[in-house]
């Protein structure tokens, strides 16, 4: 029999927003352009991250816990219906087995929050009704953000009168591609007004932007600009969430905490699907920006897929035998 994984307190684990919005500052256009990104190095450094000495039984399972709590359990497909939706919501309220959870002393646990579509930002609203778990909206034409500015807008405001509480919007990578950092920003801060008390992620869809060093540059103006979290990638481009992109993000993060003292968040998003995977990112976050960055008011997984693999993993923690991945279908 497995024993029981100890949370500091009864409500660390849960989705509570603790930290102040950033309130962004001046486009700094010098801090911007002296950004540069090393590749090699930090494909070097990234090579070595899932190699390292893994966390094992007990201290996993907490480990594996703390994963829950971060993911924005997402559901993204054109053939999403309020049905569906409300079957997430009920995951996200119990991602894991009672008992389980009473078995590694866990029992309240949920995740982070539910990442739909605007029509369905409704929906999952009622669905979690008194649960405290937010509802997120992906806005601004997602995934191409190509649409007329003025609907971007206009989406961003729908959804937050909608009862969404975190807006995922995406940036033109026009603007990164050709080094337009002024039409960013400005495009940044508007989305950030709209969004009101809304928490904003902005999403660069790292694999569209070329370069490390663009990444690393439309990281720091998006922060500049008022982001309250920067996330890698829409899901649906053909290169997601890499280590070596989530490596120059979270450098940027830091850089901008040590020079505003103000934080930003983080959201891998797209292609980690393995509980493994899960361990490696919160590795890194704990190395690069310590454990603050471990709550899931800085921290989120944008996953669909990885939950499942994860309660996989726990319930063989605690009963020593793998469940058939069909009987996890949702997450």
């Amino acid at each position: 029999m497995a024993t029981k994984t100890k949370a500091k307190d009864d409500t660390t684990h849960l989705p509570q927003t603790f930290e102040p919005r950033n309130p962004g500052m001046a486009l700094d256009l010098d801090w911007v352009l002296g950004v540069h990104a090393n590749r090699s190095a930090i494909e070097r450094r990234a090579a070595t991250l899932p190699g390292r000495r893994s966390v094992k039984k007990d201290h996993q399972a907490a480990w594996l816990c703390r994963a829950i709590s971060c993911i924005d359990l997402t559901t993204l497909s054109g053939d999403d219906t309020e049905g569906r939706v409300r079957r997430l919501c009920a995951k996200a309220r119990q991602p894991v087995r009672a008992d389980i959870l009473q078995e590694l002393g866990m029992e309240g646990l949920t995740t982070g929050a539910v990442c739909v579509y605007h029509d369905m930002v409704p929906t999952a609203v009622r669905a979690l009704e008194g649960s405290n778990i937010p509802v997120a909206a992906v806005s601004t034409g997602f995934p191409a953000g190509l649409s007329p500015f003025n609907l971007r807008v206009a989406e961003i405001h729908a959804s937050v009168e909608a009862g969404a509480r975190e807006i995922d919007i995406v940036i033109s990578r026009r603007h990164v591609l050709q080094g337009n950092w002024q039409a960013l920003y400005d495009e940044m801060r508007a989305f950030r007004a709209a969004c009101g008390e809304a928490h904003v992620k902005a999403i660069l869809a790292t694999g569209e932007l070329g370069t490390l060093k663009n990444v690393a540059r439309a990281s720091l103006v998006c922060m500049m600009a008022g982001a309250d979290f920067i996330k890698t990638s829409t899901g649906k481009e053909s290169v997601n969430a890499t280590l070596p992109v989530s490596l120059v993000m979270i450098r940027a993060i830091r850089d901008y905490h040590q020079r505003t003292g103000v934080r930003v968040g983080y959201k891998p998003a797209g292609g980690i699907s393995k509980a493994k995977d899960s361990l490696t990112y919160l590795a890194l976050m704990k190395n690069e920006l310590g454990d603050r960055w471990l709550q899931p008011d800085l921290f989120r997984f944008g996953a669909s897929s990885l939950l499942g693999d994860i309660e996989r993993q726990l319930e063989h923690h605690v009963t020593g035998r793998y469940s058939a991945s069909h009987r996890h279908a949702i997450g």
